[in-house]
């Protein structure tokens, strides 16, 4: 196991990057620390792969450096980085049977034959793989053979890491919730560092202790799901991560308040007194869950209107206007929807400010960046 550093670190796939729009990476520095389990999220062609490709070896970084525990391995092949790694699409020896796919990287290494028994048949009972080890891996299905390339990956207890690059892509729903648990037994028991590659935010926030989010080449928030979920650090976070995502209106600043249509909406206690509006693009953010409707005129509360329901069976998603903004309210199932006319009540702790897409917070001693 490691603790992977990239320091300074950029890449791009023109021979010359006049700009940052030249970059599948743009500079960045990031530890991954040992032993956590980590997703990587973010939209296809964001640049997740082309990270995960510099971490494992495959492709050398335009700039900047690769440590594994500070060591620099920058300009070392990937077999010289004891590093695993699992593709979107299965990896596997069609003519050999299953055991001997799983057994493969570790006869490699030389390992004792009684150990890689022993090994292969732990992992094989973790993927449900034990009653098909003696059949050849050419006549399996595309999720028994995703299982065999996973399994390679896994059965080695010496990697620094183990990457997976959307390694359920192939695989049907029911059986990805299996596996993904069954990924998850594996790092509490195991300890390893692994890193998750994947544009499915259900993937990412119920396999991870840490979610790292990409968007155009960049590192825009590493945190834990809750927290990306309650306090998106950009407003790219906060549409991609929820269903329906957060609603974003502009506003303008007066105070400890946001005023929008010419209702002013109490801020977070956290957002800073000089939040440098002047010449910046500053839009207010609310979780459609934190949003409030009511049908009497409350004492705080910005008139709206109703002008859709959609009754999802366990809640209701309601689509409400607030002069020429629209803003997404869920409802509790139960709700009760009197009138067309309402009002929506904006939590303060729940009303979060945006400059230039970045969310407005005093900054917090050692948190990750």
């Amino acid at each position: 196991m490691a603790r992977i550093e990239l320091s300074n670190l950029a890449h791009s796939y023109r021979d010359q990057a006049s700009g940052e729009g030249d970059y599948a990476v743009k500079p960045t520095d990031h530890i991954w620390e040992d032993g956590v389990a980590y997703a990587l999220l973010g939209p296809s062609g964001c640049g997740k792969t082309t990270l995960l490709n510099i971490m494992s070896g495959l492709l050398k970084p335009t700039a900047g450096k690769v440590l594994f525990d500070g060591r620099d391995v920058t300009d070392l092949p990937t077999e010289e980085r004891n590093i695993a790694q699992v593709f979107q699409f299965p990896v596997v020896y069609d003519t050999m049977t299953v055991f001997d796919n799983l057994a493969f990287p570790l006869r490699n290494r030389r390992i004792p034959e009684t150990e890689i028994r022993n090994r292969v048949a732990e992992i094989a009972e973790i993927l449900d793989l034990a009653s098909c080890l003696r059949h050849r891996a050419g006549g399996l299905a595309s999720d028994a053979r995703q299982k065999i390339s996973l399994g390679r990956g896994l059965v080695r207890t010496d990697v620094s890491a183990i990457l997976f690059d959307e390694p359920l892509t192939v695989i049907d729903t029911h059986l990805k919730n299996s596996l993904r648990r069954k990924l998850e037994e594996v790092h509490r028991e195991s300890r390893l560092t692994l890193i998750y590659v994947t544009h499915d935010q259900t993937e990412a926030l119920t396999f991870a202790d840490r979610v790292v989010v990409m968007h155009g080449g960049e590192i825009v928030q590493v945190d834990t799901p809750q927290a990306l979920f309650e306090r998106p650090a950009h407003t790219f976070v906060g549409h991609f991560v929820g269903s329906p995502g957060m609603n974003f209106v502009d506003c303008e600043v007066d105070g400890d308040s946001a005023v929008v249509d010419g209702h002013r909406i109490r801020l977070a206690a956290d957002t800073p007194a000089d939040n440098g509006s002047i010449g910046a693009s500053l839009e207010l953010g609310i979780r459609p869950e934190f949003l409030e409707v009511v049908f009497d005129r409350p004492e705080h509360g910005v008139p709206a209107r109703i002008t859709r329901v959609d009754d999802l069976g366990s809640s209701k998603i309601v689509t409400t206007t607030v002069g020429a903004d629209t803003l997404t309210v869920r409802l509790a199932e139960g709700a009760e929807i009197s009138d067309e006319a309402c009002w929506l009540v904006f939590p303060p702790e729940r009303s979060l400010l945006y400059r230039d897409s970045r969310l407005c917070r005093k900054p917090q001693a050692g948190r990750q960046r």
